[in-house]
């Protein structure tokens, strides 16, 4: 309510200068809607519609026809339109009109730089001061002539005036309202703008002025925060460029299944809704979703073979094969020598064949292990066993001279690994970052707006099934937006194309893999069925992935 204080010294003060038991009802009931707005403007993050509200406040308490809302420009030279109404002749510009003003910026000084005194809101914004006008043609202080050939266009008569300055807590000009032609309640012919009428206006700019810049300082304070943001994503993409666009990948594709959801108005999900700060929670999820993995060795996420750790020790290998061949040369060649005497050609030709048999198995092993080393296919049973085999079965000697095992143990862990390149323990590491991402993000002092982020970016590795990491969640458990991102994050993966140990796979496969996480618990089924009736997964591919990639598709097999 309107501070009981404040609306009695209003009312004393227009009494005692003799208005009307009517009229003072009149004000009672524009200080009540002028209290209104003030709750409506705190509550509007928005600026452009914060603007608006504050024309269209202005024009309503006031009676006014018309309206023109300044901001002072950047340079702090002008006064740039920021919205423009008149009712009378149904002008709407700016704001949620569409239509943009291309009225040139009001100079607030001259040429010589001297104040710019001759148009009525430079002078308001120059001097702080309120300017209020009977009737402009009569007005010999101003320079009218801009708006008498605006009339004489549109047959329109500009008359009374008022423009105030709306000035911020620390005294400056951020603004000028600017208001044309008020109009009597009852008869609606145009009458002079009231000390009531100035006295509201005055009152509605000063808290327009607190809330745009409580606005502004707010999009100051989360530019900054999404530049700290950008920092650690710069981090790591320094750290790796293959985890660089997977960084704003995810939280694109979230947006676009969370916007996807917001519509629909069928199924299970009908009810989810999102308002602006519940999109810009989730945005700030996605942003910081992999952040953990400032933490994760460089090492360990760019490992694009099983052999990889600072550089792909398959060339040791090679080194060791080489070794091997040349023993089976040199032995060949002592055993040519042994031969010389009885010169036996037959028995000299048999050794180079056994040598040239050993050589080719040699180089049959070396083609199969840098295959394997790839980790681009699954393994098998019999592969598996075939690199114990090697490892056990050729003995080369080391720099020291003594006779090894082909293998070392921890190639051995590498080489067999099934599908993949990383070993058990590299994977825990990779998974670590999950967890680093939630301590990290649980040790911030989110306010009640962004509360919600640590459990956002926290889930996208859970499961539907429980069987997730790292608390092992179940769907129940979850957020929908939680959810939302764990199917971002998957198929961002399947189809990124800048991973170190794979292609992206075309749209078809990608697809045929999420259908089988959908049918296994991996991913919500609602979710997945919307990703796919909405055509999420084609307008994120139509942004982002090659041409070669997006084939032919039949989404009703993925419904299934």
């Amino acid at each position: 309510m309107w501070n009981n204080g404040l609306a009695e010294k209003f009312i004393n003060r227009f009494l005692s200068k003799g208005c009307t038991l009517s009229s003072t009802e009149d004000l009672l009931r524009r200080l009540e809607q002028l209290n209104s707005i003030g709750v409506a403007l705190s509550k509007e993050r928005d600026i452009t519609r914060l603007l608006e509200r504050i024309l269209v406040a202005a024009k309503t308490i006031t009676h006014a026809d018309g309206g023109t809302l300044y901001r002072v420009a950047e340079d702090g030279q002008a006064l740039r339109f920021e919205i423009l109404r008149t009712d009378s002749l149904d002008i709407a510009m700016g704001g949620s009109s569409g239509k943009p003003i291309d009225f040139p910026n009001l100079p607030l000084r001259d040429a010589r730089g001297k104040p710019n005194d001759s148009l009525v809101a430079a002078y308001a914004a120059i001097h702080h001061q309120t300017v209020n006008i009977a009737d402009a043609y009569t007005e010999a202080n101003f320079d009218f002539s801009g708006t008498r050939q605006f009339d004489e266009r549109t047959g329109y008569r500009s008359q009374s005036f008022l423009a105030v300055p709306m000035k911020d807590h620390e005294g400056d000009v951020i603004g000028v309202l600017q208001l044309i032609n008020a109009l009597h309640p009852q008869t609606g012919s145009v009458v002079s703008f009231s000390g009531a009428d100035q006295s509201l206006a005055e009152s509605l700019a000063s808290q327009a002025a607190i809330a745009i810049t409580n606005r502004n300082l707010m999009a100051q304070l989360e530019g900054l925060f999404e530049s700290f943001i950008g920092l650690i994503n710069l981090a790591i993409d320094e750290k790796s460029h293959y985890t660089g666009g997977h960084c704003q990948r995810v939280p694109t594709l979230t947006m676009m299944l969370a916007e996807a959801v917001t519509a629909t108005r069928q199924g299970p999900l009908a009810g989810f809704v999102m308002d602006d700060r519940d999109r810009y929670e989730l945005k700030i999820a996605g942003l910081l979703h992999d952040c953990g993995k400032v933490t994760t060795p460089v090492h360990v996420v760019d490992k694009a073979s099983k052999l990889q750790t600072l550089f792909d020790r398959i060339e040791l290998l090679d080194t060791r094969f080489e070794v091997l061949k040349r023993d089976q040369e040199i032995a060949a060649l002592r055993a040519q020598l042994a031969l010389r005497e009885p010169r036996d050609s037959a028995a000299e030709a048999q050794l180079w064949a056994d040598c040239r048999n050993r050589i080719e198995a040699l180089d049959a092993d070396r083609g199969f292990l840098r295959l394997a080393n790839q980790g681009a296919e699954s393994m098998t049973d019999s592969d598996l066993q075939r690199v114990r085999d090697i490892a056990t079965g050729h003995r080369w000697r080391n720099v020291e001279g003594l006779e090894t095992e082909f293998l070392t143990s921890n190639e051995m862990e590498n080489l067999t690994i099934r599908a993949g390149t990383l070993t058990s323990a590299e994977r825990d590491t990779i998974n670590y970052h999950i967890v680093a991402t939630i301590k990290m993000l649980e040790q911030l002092p989110w306010p009640k707006h962004l509360k919600n982020v640590p459990e956002y970016a926290g889930g996208h590795h859970e499961r539907m099934d429980g069987k997730g990491y790292p608390k092992g969640l179940t769907r129940e458990q979850m957020s929908v937006q939680a959810r939302i991102m764990g199917i971002a994050d998957i198929f961002e993966a399947l189809t990124a194309r800048d991973r170190p140990y794979k292609l992206g796979m075309k749209l078809s496969q990608a697809m045929g893999i999420m259908h089988k996480f959908r049918m296994g618990g991996h991913i919500d089924p609602d979710l997945f069925d919307i990703f796919v009736n909405q055509g999420v997964y084609l307008k994120y591919a139509k942004q982002f992935l090659d041409p070669w990639q997006i084939d032919e598709v039949n989404p009703q097999a993925w419904l299934q």
